[in-house]
């Protein structure tokens, strides 16, 4: 069984869920996840959980992304991007000072109302499945960061209308929705047309991998296989002696007289802890009653 991450250049048309389906046939195993949903209009950057890495998922889920993202000016629809019932449709071509204008105020943080179709949970129900029944409902707004946002030089194949839209941005962001209110804001309404996933965290899509070359690779995976620490190159890395081995894998905190290299981190701090060469464990840095600090492994990562 393969243990860590597959960066996947998710096609057009594949729900996350298909992706992951389509993983678990190419590696021929069913512990197989993934960390950030991708609709099935976008294409790019899937991060996909193989084998122990699945409890990466809460981390990997968490990091900022970045877009590409085609914003489609003058057309509004009930989905919010170009798969669903256009709703109205008016003249939509701006300059780019006044697309700018409107940029501006969704820098930054912000609050971003969840569309219908989406699956946050409103009353113990998805919002998705009761926008199907044609029923719509009050939604909370959430702050959100979009800590980049600009509009990319025009090319020939853009409309009139149309323009392409670098966006950095925070967990939980919907892109169609920020398409839909920048058109909002415009006065003329708008939806996204096309998106692609060009980062993810710490991983770019110039490292990401097609189904094609999954499957001719076959059975020889191995080389497209990331480490699981790789999802978090930056944190501090500790290495458990002997007896700091045996307190870890039998869940007792680890102190610095149990670690044969590194520091305990400041409280709070996450750190990478290794047994010899391999990463086994998350660790996360408490205070402990008796004074001082301590590791506390949040989860493991055996090679099983």
């Amino acid at each position: 069984m393969y243990n860590g991450v597959l960066l996947l250049d998710k096609p057009r048309g594949f729900t996350s869920h298909d992706a992951v389906a389509k993983a678990r046939g190419i590696f021929g195993q069913r512990r197989i996840g993934h960390a950030g949903t991708l609709d099935p209009l976008a294409e790019g950057l899937l991060v996909v959980l193989l084998g122990s890495a699945t409890r990466l998922c809460d981390y990997a889920s968490g990091a900022d992304k970045e877009y590409v993202a085609r914003l489609r000016l003058g057309t509004t629809t009930d989905t919010e991007d170009v798969t669903g019932t256009v709703l109205t449709q008016r003249p939509g071509a701006v300059t780019a000072a006044e697309l700018e204008t409107a940029l501006a105020a969704f820098r930054g943080e912000i609050e971003q109302k969840p569309p219908m179709y989406s699956a946050v949970q409103i009353g113990g129900q998805r919002l998705y499945k009761l926008a199907r029944r044609g029923v719509e409902v009050e939604r909370p707004s959430r702050a959100i960061t979009v800590a980049a946002l600009e509009a990319l030089p025009r090319t020939p194949a853009l409309a009139p209308e149309e323009w392409e839209l670098r966006v950095v941005c925070s967990k939980g962001t919907y892109i169609r929705t920020l398409c839909a209110d920048i058109g909002a804001a415009l006065g003329c309404g708008g939806c996204m047309a096309a998106l692609r996933r060009t980062r993810a965290g710490v991983f770019a899509l110039d490292r990401a991998h097609t189904f094609a070359a999954l499957e001719a690779a076959k059975p020889d995976l191995a080389p497209f296989v990331l480490p699981c620490d790789a999802v978090f190159p930056e944190l501090p890395a500790l290495t458990v002696s002997a007896a700091g081995a045996v307190r870890a894998r039998n869940g007792a905190f680890l102190t610095a007289e149990h670690l044969a290299a590194g520091a305990v981190p400041p409280e709070g701090g996450l750190c990478r802890v290794y047994d010899g060469r391999s990463f086994v464990w998350l660790g996360e840095s408490r205070a402990l009653d008796r004074g001082g600090l301590a590791v506390f492994c949040r989860a493991s990562f055996f090679e099983a």
